[in-house]
């Protein structure tokens, strides 16, 4: 369940990474809400999935998570660019966390 947890949180901080960029600069009260909801769904589900998980592989599974779906997104919502070096280093990004996941033992 913890995995479940941490995936979840990922995906948390994801929604409040791009919320950022909707609450122009915290001066749009529904986005700023939203956002800080997600701020704090996502640090609970961290804080769960750290009663099991080590702290390292957690925290680096879940900010890999976080930046592996804010850049996606911030190519497909904001037009950001998406060069074939960029992507090879999200696909790093995403090969530590699977490597982080298979070598845990949880």
């Amino acid at each position: 369940m913890a995995w479940v947890y941490l995936a979840i949180a990922g995906l948390l901080e994801v929604g409040w990474a791009v919320g950022l960029k909707y609450t122009e600069g915290l001066t749009r009260l529904w986005p700023t809400v939203l956002t800080a909801v997600a701020i704090l769904g996502s640090m609970g589900f961290l804080a769960l999935a750290l009663r099991t998980l080590p702290m390292g592989t957690a925290y680096a599974v879940w900010t890999g998570i976080g930046a592996v779906g804010t850049v996606a997104l911030g190519i497909l919502l904001f037009n950001e660019p998406s060069n074939a070096s960029r992507l090879a280093c999200i696909g790093l990004i995403l090969a530590g966390i699977v490597g982080l996941k298979l070598v845990s033992g949880h």
